[in-house]
């Protein structure tokens, strides 16, 4: 499986990563969105939602687990950083089979609910603002995508 890598040094590139991402997505695509705690997934996310043309300030979904906003396609923004239980079913296959783009933070900690294919994002702390942003697709969908971004 190959990956694609990028340097950003600070958190308006990785916004602006996000945003020119967000112009090739299609509904019903899903980015797993993994990393060092406080490496960016939040800011990725603004990005994202720019790039949808969200209006509403998106924030981190920590204990609400799932917020929706609505853009050019609805974004579905997950955070199971506090599932208790990987198996619980919160119909989350619901959102990932829906009409609009999925962003689950912290996904590894519902792996066996996710969808075989899938964007995955691993955002890395390096050195004081940059970030090191590595995808790894999973599935043909999300191989064209990173060929077409890259």
């Amino acid at each position: 499986m190959k990956e694609y890598e990028l340097t950003t040094s600070n958190n308006e590139e990785t916004s602006q990563f996000a945003e020119r991402l967000a112009g090739h997505l299609q509904p019903g695509d899903v980015i797993a969105l993994e990393g060092d705690l406080g490496a960016g997934k939040t800011t990725f996310t603004k990005g994202l939602a720019k790039g949808l043309g969200v209006k509403k300030n998106v924030n981190s979904p920590t204990f609400t687990i799932i917020k929706e906003y609505k853009g050019n396609l609805p974004l579905y923004h997950m955070d199971v950083y506090r599932v208790a239980d990987a198996y619980e079913d919160l119909g989350f296959d619901e959102y990932f089979e829906g009409d609009g783009i999925t962003v689950v933070e912290w996904a590894h900690l519902i792996e066996e609910q996710l969808p075989a294919e899938r964007l995955t994002i691993y955002l890395y702390h390096q050195g004081q603002d940059q970030r090191k942003i590595v995808l790894t697709p999973k599935g043909q969908r999300y191989e064209q995508l990173c060929k077409e971004i890259f």
